[in-house]
């Protein structure tokens, strides 16, 4: 490999032993292929989504899910050693959207380390400059995702001012159409709005989006947001949901509602997402909320997860060694 330092045999890294059972650990690392890069973290993202979920044992079933495993799937950092058939050198930043080099424990996610093993496609090039909000770029995918393809309408409706409403806001606007509606009862929450207004459900009357997305992840929300859509409306599912989804058949059917259910991002769409925000057609500024050392994650993790202030909490990593 082409080499910018010495490779580590272990690193340290997030590793979730069990439910609540959290702390940094040593890791083997996978010896690195002929297109594989070694890259070394400087910031990883702590997900209020799937990661909650796996952190407090609610995760339903999931493929490769098992404990112990290492979380995290937005991390930046720096390339430090290449393979001969890598196209990218020691000395790019990328985004890394996990890895799974650690041996027997698992790396569902696996971005949440000092130092990882992922083969070249797996990473996105981007702007040093970004520093912490380099590990944002997969929520801000996600958000595109959820709105990209042909014939999909732009919300005019968002529900929830975390993180991913704030994207998929600010997406929307990028785009060039009507600033929509935010929905948010939380009223830490629901300010940083920029061109758009936030509302408490109930202060909103409307009754004819045409488009609603929702963020919230709360599938109890499903029978009044058919309520809220114009005949051959549609529901967009962006947040994930831990139970079954029901929702009562008759207000749906006089409104020929439609729903959709919103995916993880491709490449397609972390390529052009990375275009909007190196264009300035998108910002990522004011949603890291929190920052800690990575060797306080037991804390950074309570705080991502029980405080509702904590918009988006990254764990800095240029402490460990």
């Amino acid at each position: 490999m082409e080499r910018g330092g010495e490779n580590d045999v272990e690193a340290r890294a997030v590793i979730l032993e069990g439910p609540k059972h959290l702390g940094l650990g040593d890791v083997r690392l996978s010896d690195p292929g002929e297109a594989d890069l070694v890259v070394e973290i400087t910031h990883s993202g702590i997900s209020t989504g799937t990661e909650k979920l796996f952190w407090s044992g609610q995760m339903p079933p999931f493929p490769g899910m098992g404990y112990p495993l290492i979380p995290g799937y937005e991390s930046a950092g720096e390339v430090v050693a290449a393979g001969p058939a890598a196209p990218y050198r020691p000395g790019t930043r990328v985004f890394v959207p996990g890895a799974n080099c650690y041996g027997d424990v698992r790396g569902l996610f696996g971005g949440a380390a000092r130092r990882l093993v992922t083969h070249a496609d797996r990473v996105t090039p981007i702007d040093p400059a970004m520093g912490a909000e380099g590990a944002l770029l997969a929520l801000a995918a996600t958000a595109r995702h959820a709105l990209a393809g042909f014939g999909q309408a732009l919300p005019d409706l968002i529900v929830g001012h975390g993180v991913l409403g704030r994207l998929l806001a600010r997406l929307t606007l990028a785009a060039g159409a009507p600033a929509p509606t935010v929905w948010e009862i939380d009223p830490l929450r629901a300010q940083g709005a920029a061109g758009y207004p936030v509302l408490r459900p109930e202060d909103d009357p409307r009754r004819d989006y045409r488009a609603i997305y929702d963020a919230s992840g709360n599938g109890a929300l499903l029978n009044d947001l058919i309520t809220r859509i114009a005949k051959g409306g549609e529901i967009v599912l962006a947040g994930f949901y831990t139970q079954p989804l029901s929702f009562s058949f008759p207000p749906a059917f006089m409104k020929e509602a439609r729903l959709r259910v919103a995916a993880e991002w491709t490449r397609d769409d972390l390529i052009a997402t990375r275009a909007l925000i190196d264009a300035g057609a998108l910002g990522l500024d004011g949603l890291i909320t929190h920052t800690a050392p990575a060797a306080e994650a037991p804390r950074a993790y309570a705080t991502a997860f029980g405080d509702p202030a904590c918009l988006k909490m990254i764990l800095d990593w240029s402490q460990v060694q």
